[in-house]
């Protein structure tokens, strides 16, 4: 049976959720959300730069299902930093979605001290936006995406809301242990986008060893893996067999060696992506 992560403010979120990114726009997002709602998804995770809002907003549309018992994610984009910008950006998206409300809204990715000078202020200044659509409840949760630990910390210095989840890259080969621990010791949740490395996962022959073992295909164990972590992964697919199978992940569980074998793997088929280094 599927559970639940608590937030520090109460709210519960489905703890697989379904990712949307690189999923393209139009019938394909359409059809691979209804797909995962049909499947039993209750977490929809998108963001305004993937370009699909309008389709998984469809999606959702035409699942038929009520609101209330989906949680939907989005994020507001790197050129949109900063308060007007970042609540222009949340009505774009609310529009775009075709929704009354958002469950959770991130900042997709931090201003940084290599690009900017004052990126301290640019994230404050974002992030008052986000906490004056928590308070006048257009969003029930908010929090980031791809902050390490110093952009935390700038960041939770002076605000009024602590982020109640950080959304970074976790995967066999790429944990960020410091980064996960010191969100969980300030009961930040996290949520793992490319828990399967962007399919990059699946022909790791070290992972099929541990899959053979249980039955079940590496998928299922990367994300298998992710929740024993204690941390939320967001499989993304577009195919229906494989949408069906990384939700199917609740009636086993790994071994503590298989999780130390897992946990030990050497850095493989990550993006690359540094918060500090990106150019974009």
């Amino acid at each position: 049976m599927e559970k639940q992560f608590e937030l520090e403010n109460s709210v519960h979120i489905p703890s697989v959720g379904f990712g949307t990114w690189q999923t393209p726009d139009g019938a394909t997002a359409v059809d691979a959300v209804r797909c995962a709602i049909e499947t039993g998804y209750r977490h929809i995770d998108t963001a305004a730069v993937y370009g699909n809002e309008k389709s998984v907003g469809e999606g959702i549309a035409r699942s038929g299902i009520d609101r209330r018992e989906l949680f939907v994610t989005s994020k507001v984009w790197n050129t949109e930093r900063g308060y007007d910008t970042t609540l222009r950006a949340f009505d774009k998206t609310l529009a775009d979605l075709g929704l009354e409300y958002l469950d959770l809204y991130l900042i997709h990715w931090p201003a940084t001290a290599h690009r900017f000078e004052d990126w301290q202020r640019i994230n404050a200044d974002t992030w008052r936006a986000m906490e004056k659509l928590y308070h006048d409840g257009r969003v029930r949760a908010i929090g980031v995406s791809n902050f390490l630990p110093h952009h935390l910390e700038a960041l939770m210095d002076g605000a009024e809301e602590q982020p109640s989840v950080n959304q970074i890259e976790f995967h066999p080969g790429f944990m960020q242990t410091e980064c996960v621990n010191f969100c969980k010791s300030r009961g930040i949740v996290v949520e793992a986008w490319s828990p399967l490395g962007t399919g990059r996962m699946l022909n790791n022959e070290t992972l099929k060893t541990v899959a053979a073992r249980y039955r079940k295909s590496v998928a299922q164990v990367c994300i298998r893996w992710a929740l024993q972590h204690e941390v939320l992964p967001l499989p993304k697919s577009v195919t229906p067999s494989r949408i069906r199978e990384n939700l199917d992940v609740f009636d086993f569980e790994l071994s503590s060696v298989d999780m130390l074998t897992i946990d030990r793997m050497e850095y493989f088929g990550g993006s690359g992506l540094n918060p500090d280094k990106i150019d974009f």
